[in-house]
């Protein structure tokens, strides 16, 4: 027992800290990693006790092929100087997946994770809302880049569906939270991932127009009570953006030109994991005088590049194993409410099936995780958010989602 709570608790600390990096940073070099090894030291120590492995599941195929193309290309290009660090990046978020997958399909309960995933957020959309009134332009708070800030805030706002609706009122106020603390960075990318999600949302009837409308509102009050608070910061920070967006816009075409130009050159082993910032300057002939070792700011071109066409495959895979495992547990769900009793009363089949709704974790977690999903994979053609925990911890909790809501199907039909 004192495992299982372990487990969860450290499990909700590695996704509830995740945006909290920088902070964390600060107090101490390693603290950050500190968690996420302990949920993996733990979480082996329970499968020993339980003389138990992973249920499989093409999740850990998929992780498995992109372990095997990372350590190939990194032997290939092993005298490069980035490559061994870059691959010490990659590998922990495979095996994190992998463990996130398990305990959500086990031991912690999907909602919980989601949460915390919210909660962690939320602490740092406030925490970059107070950046703005420490002399900072753009929401910063626990992250460098406003722009990886408002990366986490948009994977987190759709999540906020999937939690319990008996406060809609706290749910209200902590979407206008994030939404405010996305807007406050100025984020274009940011933005048009958050519109698709909330479209999403809205066509998979998950989210009443009413709610984007308040939600908005909330976060517009708050947006006009700033503006008349610190006009002169804010009309800096539109100066700033305006003056960098051209410029901006010009360098991420310069970049992923190169990196398409490494693609061709090396399509089958790419130029290895952080290869892309040692071969920029040959790659795009000196575009950037100023920049010499930058990121693609598109992490799909960024891997495509360095880990060639099958890195590239096998990352498309995993995102459409989130899908179709989301997917999966939506009509499983479904199937519920069909495999009621059709010799009951009406008034009885209905009740058994909202009992049969609350009992399975799918429709409302399924439809929020497709959401984020998409939110993180349209910010990401405008960053490279490779070595962030959202990717990886939303397709891990798909699989957990699927996983549970097949289970529940199993026990519902043999009763």
């Amino acid at each position: 027992m004192w495992l299982t709570s372990l487990l969860r608790v450290l499990a909700c600390a590695t996704v509830a800290l995740a945006p909290l990096e920088g902070y964390l940073l600060q107090v101490h070099g390693q603290l950050a990693k500190a968690v996420p090894a302990a949920l993996i030291a733990v979480w082996l120590i329970s499968l020993v006790r339980h003389r138990r492995l992973p249920a499989p599941h093409p999740l850990h195929l998929l992780l498995a092929l992109l372990a095997v193309v990372l350590l190939t290309t990194s032997a290939i290009h092993v005298a490069e100087p980035f490559t061994l660090e870059y691959l010490v990046r990659w590998l922990p978020f495979l095996v994190i997946t992998v463990v996130l997958a398990d305990v959500a399909a086990r031991e912690v309960p999907v909602r919980a994770l989601l949460a915390a995933c919210v909660a962690g957020a939320v602490v740092a959309a406030a925490g970059g809302l107070i950046s703005l009134f420490g002399g900072e332009l753009r929401a910063t708070g626990p992250l460098e880049d406003p722009n990886d800030l408002a990366f986490f805030l948009v994977g987190a706002l759709p999540l906020l569906v999937a939690l319990p609706g008996r406060s809609r009122i706290v749910l209200l106020l902590l979407g206008a939270v994030l939404v405010a603390g996305t807007a406050a960075t100025f984020s274009r990318g940011g933005g048009i991932a958050l519109a698709c999600a909330l479209a999403w949302l809205i066509a998979r009837r998950a989210l009443p127009v009413r709610a984007v409308v308040v939600t908005a509102a909330v976060a517009g009050v708050a947006a006009l009570v700033f503006a008349g608070v610190a006009q002169a910061e804010l009309a800096r920070a539109f100066q700033e953006k305006s003056h960098i967006a051209g410029t901006n816009a010009d360098t991420r075409m310069l970049r992923w030109q190169a990196a398409a130009r490494m693609l061709a050159d090396s399509p089958v082993v790419g130029v290895g994991p952080g290869g892309f910032r040692q071969e920029y300057a040959a790659a795009s002939h000196n575009a950037e005088l100023d920049e010499q070792t930058p990121v693609a700011h598109n992490l799909f071109l960024e891997v495509a590049a360095e880990l060639g066409l099958p890195g590239f495959a096998v990352l498309i895979g995993l995102v459409a194993i989130g899908f179709v495992a989301s997917e999966r547990a939506l009509r499983a769900t479904t199937g519920r409410h069909e495999a009621v009793p059709l010799a009951l009363p009406v008034t009885t089949v209905s009740v058994a099936g909202e009992r049969a709704s609350r009992s399975v974790p799918g429709r409302r977690e399924a439809v929020a995780v497709q959401a984020a999903l998409i939110a993180v994979l349209v910010a990401s053609i405008f960053l490279s958010e490779q070595y962030y925990l959202p990717l990886w911890q939303l397709v891990a909790i798909a699989v957990a989602i699927e996983v549970r809501a097949r289970k529940e199907g199993r026990c519902a039909f043999s009763t």
